[in-house]
């Protein structure tokens, strides 16, 4: 009689549901999963190893690179080390744009997530719906850094440069008439804080058409609930962060419970699941998307009536004033000394954390007095989120395996650094 043994299946790394290049090894007996082995290196991109040969300004566009959809609070952890380490104060306009710039980046991975977890599921829709707010947030970070995704945006000791007064506009084209030009550039009449305004005010209804399409679905019920199911004990015991853990019913973020730059100053809702499973943490991060659109509104008000200096006065770590380069021969020589050369950062280590869209997000910098790290480690949320997946996917079918994948809001950038 023949012999039943269970098979193996390679999942991945050309996936469409990989998220990445994730290649997964699944031990299956018949369409139910056994075991399932993450492999990672198939991108390696040696960010910590590079940094070492770096300056510590020049290793802050490294950081866009990790998680490409959510740049700016990679980059935030980043440059809060290093501040730390310097004991740089950083200006209280600065530390407003970076909170809303945060949730700005929450936002867009948020809607890639939504958009990319529905489209792993089976839903069209709704990947077409958040690439259409993507691109207005899009243009926010094109309109502060000049580009649309790997800003470089945040610098030790403040921001690269204020709010533009001017929003950029679309400009006329053969393949677009008057009237339709008109319709796009409507909201874009005013500042860049105008813009923003104007879709704190519309996102929420955005957000009820996600709902709308998924939140009482039927289908995509029976494709979430109970599926992927964490208990918050091993949830902690997992090294579990950010939506994943709130979504096992444990409230803990770094928003509220470490608070840094100013979101003790800011009013918002830390949503928690209550049952572990891949629909309570979707729900968590549809609440997570509404709070953060609160968020954004508060610093927007407190930016329109306080002006003030973005980045730090301290020439040695930030660029004079451009005007003042061009007169001012003290001024050309720090900028000259400061982008050829760098500056050094006293010897000594420093852990900086913040709630990233994923989780927590931590810079481990150890300095030894050079103008470059000594050694440079990252906490990415991912990579402790990934060591979970044999145990999520057991006794699941190969398609929940694509669902556990979502839920979980990888990104190999991160995992694979």
């Amino acid at each position: 009689m023949a012999e039943i043994k269970n098979y193996t299946l390679n999942f991945g790394p050309q996936h469409p549901a990989a998220h990445g290049v994730l290649r997964l090894v699944l031990e299956l007996d018949g369409e139910v999963i056994q075991r399932a082995d993450p492999h990672i290196g198939l991108l390696h991109r040696a960010t910590e190893k590079l940094a070492e040969q770096k300056t510590y300004l020049q290793s802050v566009p490294y950081m866009d690179r990790l998680d490409y959809v959510s740049m700016m609070c990679n980059e935030h952890a980043y440059v809060m080390a290093i501040e730390k380490m310097l004991g740089l104060e950083v200006p209280l306009r600065a530390q407003y744009i970076r909170v809303m710039f945060d949730e700005i980046t929450r936002l867009l991975n948020h809607l890639l997530w939504l958009g990319a977890h529905a489209l792993d599921v089976g839903a069209m829709a709704v990947f077409l719906y958040a690439f259409r707010e993507r691109e207005d947030l899009m243009d926010c970070y094109e309109a502060v850094s000049g580009a649309r995704m790997h800003a470089a945006y945040y610098r030790p000791g403040g921001v690269y440069r204020d709010l533009p007064d001017n929003m950029p506009q679309y400009e006329a084209s053969h393949l677009r008439n008057a009237k339709t030009m008109q319709d796009l550039n409507k909201n874009r009449q005013g500042s860049l804080l105008d813009f923003i305004e104007d879709f704190t005010v519309r996102f929420p209804r955005y957000v009820d058409e996600y709902e709308t399409l998924l939140t009482d679905n039927r289908i995509w019920k029976q494709r979430l609930v109970g599926i992927g199911v964490v208990s918050p004990d091993r949830a902690k015991a997992m090294g579990f962060s950010g939506a994943m853990l709130r979504g096992s019913g444990v409230e803990w973020d770094l928003r509220k419970k470490q608070p840094y730059a100013v979101y003790d100053q800011v009013d918002f809702d830390v949503p928690v699941g209550v049952n572990g499973d891949s629909y309570d943490r979707y729900l968590v991060r549809v609440e997570e998307m509404r709070q953060s659109n609160r968020i954004i509104k508060q610093c927007v008000t407190w930016l329109r009536h306080n002006p003030g200096p973005v980045i730090s006065n301290n020439y040695k770590v930030a660029p004079p004033p451009r005007a003042g380069m061009k007169s001012n021969m003290e001024d050309l020589i720090h900028h000259f000394k400061l982008f050829s050369e760098g500056f050094p950062i006293p010897a000594g280590e420093a852990y900086a954390s913040v709630e990233h869209p994923k989780g927590e997000f931590g810079i481990y910098l150890i300095s030894d007095g050079a103008n470059k790290p000594y050694r440079l480690k990252i906490r990415a949320p991912g990579f402790a989120h990934l060591q979970s997946l044999n145990e999520m996917t057991k006794g699941h079918m190969i398609a929940d395996a694509v669902t556990i994948i979502g839920t979980q809001d990888i990104v190999f950038g991160e995992i694979d650094r």
